[in-house]
């Protein structure tokens, strides 16, 4: 930390140093306009850099650069190097006294109340230096044009200065909330994970349920029969008990993550939803080395709350179009109005699905994809994505042909949009 403040300490020195040197001189003498002072108040606002101590340190070395300066290049010497420069210290001191006295450092969220600050503090320093050669009896004729002139030349200064930084801020909070805006998609996308395998969890539960029934039934049917083994399904019955209570406790932990990120944004538009999952989907086939070309298309002006349902159907849907796609093809996501229904309508150039399979892409565990080592995937992708759709009072169809597959997802707009205090619960209840 310390480094730092160092390197920004000699990074300020030095552009005022060097940009004092882009310079004019109005009054014939060696009183000067320059650039310097226009990075040493840049430096000030920008950085967090004590001001009366960079001030002295940048009238110092001002003077001593000007002076080496002249030496090297004209060969002035020492002493009349001195004598000509002696006054811009008092320069730059004034103008971070004056700064320190106005407290800018402490309002530069107003920024036009900076920037006359900043202008103010300007003539004060010039006139500081005016007097300042006048005593050390350099000849000095100001007349009143002249001043308006430094009037001028102080508010074109500051206002570039304060321009500059407001700038370089607008700039920053437009990266920040970038960086926001896809850290916030990311969460959303793991959240729409989370609440499918949370869906998942839950039809699972209740058919460990009913495997609990079905073994205690057994287990009194077998100890009626007086049969030696009564007690082993008795066992399993309170295994099965006891698994179907921790699915519970994780359910549990997995809505509550859902719900306390659903509060980031409990509505989103249609229009915004399509496109974190072009955006996420077109990354996701960068990933896997192919070229595919997504484009969503949302002319519709309506927001949900149904985000993560959403999500994960769309989504299934796309990256599965993105993983039959062999090299390179193309993705059309489409949502349009249809009566009193939301049509949203995927369509890939791929390779398309065969007619005897296309009965049973939605059946659970069926898959056409395998890896590299010939694993098959799970086959529920799609499963879920039609259960999810038909708990949103929607249906979920599919036709295709070589090369092209279109799949089509119909939901009312009441449901969609209309339900802002329906949570997630109702969906993974069943």
């Amino acid at each position: 930390m310390r480094d730092h403040r160092l390197f920004i300490w000699i990074i300020i020195l030095l552009s005022t140093g060097l940009l004092g040197e882009v310079k004019i001189t109005p009054f014939g003498g060696d009183f000067r306009f320059s650039l310097g002072i226009m990075a040493f108040f840049f430096g000030l606002l920008w950085f967090s850099v004590p001001v009366l101590g960079t001030g002295i340190s940048a009238g110092i070395f001002v003077v001593l650069f000007r002076i080496a300066m002249g030496g090297l290049l004209h060969g002035i010497p020492l002493h009349e190097g001195f004598v000509q420069h002696m006054p811009v210290f008092f320069y730059y001191v004034t103008f971070a006294v004056v700064i320190s006295l106005l407290k800018i450092k402490t309002n530069v969220e107003y920024h036009l109340k900076v920037a006359f600050f900043g202008a103010f503090a300007d003539m004060a320093s010039n006139g500081a230096e005016l007097l300042i050669r006048m005593a050390s009896g350099e000849a000095s004729n100001v007349t009143s044009h002249e001043m308006m002139l430094i009037v001028l030349v102080g508010l074109l200064r500051s206002f570039f200065a304060v321009g500059l930084c407001n700038m370089l801020a607008i700039r920053q909070v437009r990266a920040l909330g970038e960086q926001r805006r896809l850290e916030l998609e990311r969460l959303m996308m793991i959240n729409a994970d989370l609440f499918e395998e949370a869906f998942y969890l839950r039809k699972s539960m209740s058919h460990i349920e009913e495997i609990t029934r079905e073994s205690y039934r057994l287990y009194k049917s077998l100890k009626n029969q007086s049969y030696p083994d009564a007690a082993q399904a008795l066992h399993i019955a309170e295994h099965v008990h006891e698994i179907k209570k921790d699915s519970e406790r994780i359910l549990s932990g997995l809505f509550k993550i859902i719900q306390q990120e659903r509060m980031l944004s409990k509505r989103i538009t249609v229009s915004d939803l399509c496109a974190m999952v072009e955006r996420a989907n077109a990354n996701y086939s960068l990933l896997l080395g192919k070229n595919v070309e997504i484009d969503a298309r949302c002319d519709i002006n309506l927001s949900t709350d149904e985000i993560y349902p959403l999500l994960s159907v769309l989504n299934n849907i796309v990256s599965n179009a993105v993983e039959a796609i062999p090299h390179e093809g193309q993705i059309q996501i489409q949502v349009d109005l249809h009566d009193n229904s939301i049509l949203f309508t995927v369509t890939d150039n791929g390779p398309g699905i065969l007619a005897d399979e296309l009965e049973l892409i939605f059946h659970p565990g069926f898959t056409t994809k395998f890896d590299a080592e010939g694993n098959s995937s799970t086959g529920i992708g799609l499963s879920h994505a039609a259960d999810i759709v038909r708990l949103l009072g929607g249906d979920i169809s599919v036709c295709s042909s070589p090369g092209r597959t279109s799949f089509e997802i119909r939901i009312s707009v009441e449901r969609l949009t209309e339900r802002e205090g329906v949570e997630h619960a109702e969906i993974l209840s069943g």
